[in-house]
This record gives structure tokens, sequence and C-alpha cells, in this order.
């Protein structure tokens, strides 16, 4: 079967049972930590994939991975049912999966800003208005410094990105130069 398949299915069904509770905000949290920690410790997948690891000792790291210990009894639920259908190879998918349909149902847009130096909380406090003012949903934005860009930013939402970066405009004179000095040879 086709991992995505899988990681939606589950995922779904996480979100089903998170919703019928009530704590599908507390999941959501958790699952977010729980990605970082994937996407950090390359030995949480390992300790994951191997086979000879009780599944006592997997649901305490996954526990400890998405916050400490202290999970919620939904997610807790859900990690036990994936370990006894020996599904844990699958469970980053799952849970990027989850964040999605999440994100989706409550109509939340992910952006991030990138500068060559920290930006005013007020700036993205005023990004953030636009932004939910034309998706009428809220917005989590990340802020990223990259001295790279020698100045001017990168604004990404969704699929859509605004490469306004100095860095960029060079690169785009370059190659306009290069071009029009072909037809001249």
């Amino acid at each position: 079967m086709y991992i995505g398949v899988i990681s939606m299915r589950y995922a779904k069904a996480l979100l089903a049972y998170a919703d019928e509770k009530g704590t599908e905000d507390t999941v959501y949290e958790e699952a977010g930590i729980l990605a970082y920690s994937f996407s950090r410790i390359p030995e949480l997948r390992q300790a994951l994939d191997n086979p000879v690891l009780p599944a006592e000792t997997k649901l305490k790291l996954i526990c400890e991975a998405a916050g400490g210990g202290q999970v919620s009894e939904e997610l807790k639920r859900f990690v036990e049912l994936v370990l006894e259908e020996r599904r844990e190879k699958f469970l980053q998918f799952m849970i990027m999966s989850y964040i999605d349909l999440y994100r989706k149902q409550k109509n939340i847009s992910v952006g991030k800003i990138t500068t060559v130096c920290p930006v005013a909380e007020e700036v993205v406090s005023r990004i953030r208005a636009l932004v939910v003012e034309k998706t009428h949903g809220t917005v989590e934005f990340k802020t990223k410094i990259d001295p790279k860009l020698e100045g001017g930013f990168i604004f990404e939402i969704g699929t859509y990105r605004l490469d306004a970066s100095v860095a960029n405009q060079i690169k785009r004179v370059k190659q306009q130069f290069i071009a029009k000095n072909r037809r001249i040879v």
C-alpha cells in the first residue's frame, strides 16, 4: 500500500477522534512538537524502525518527543494503536498529514519571511493582518534571517513566493546582461 494512503487514513482517524473529544488543538500542538523532533533528531526515526525495541519503550520515546512525557490521552492512544498495528515506520508521515488536515480544517495559512536582519514585530503584525484579510483565516508566521540576501526580503505563503531580495535582483541583472551579450557575439 502507498505510504501516503496509509498516513492519510490514520491522520484522518486521529483528527476525527480528537475532534470528537474536543482536543484537536492540543493534539495539533503536540503533533507540531513531534514533527519538529522527527526533523531534528534522526535517532528517533532509527529507534522506531528498530524491531528489537519493545513497543512500551517506543511509546515512551514518542511521548517524550511530543512534549516531555505529558501528552494528551488521544495522542497516546493513537500512538498505541500505531504500535499495535506495527505501522511505526509511517508515524512521521501520519503526524505531518494530521498537521496538514488540521490546518485545512481550521483555515490556517503558513507563511515565512526571510530578511537580512531581524524584522520588527509591528511589521510582522501588519503583514499577518493583510494575509488574514485576504484568506479569511489565521496565519502562522516564521521569520528567518539570511545574510546572503544582501537586502530586501523573501515572503512565502502556501505556494506563493515573493522574492524582493537584492541578491535575486543582482542575479536577474546578471542574467539579462549575459543574454544581451550573447546576441552581440
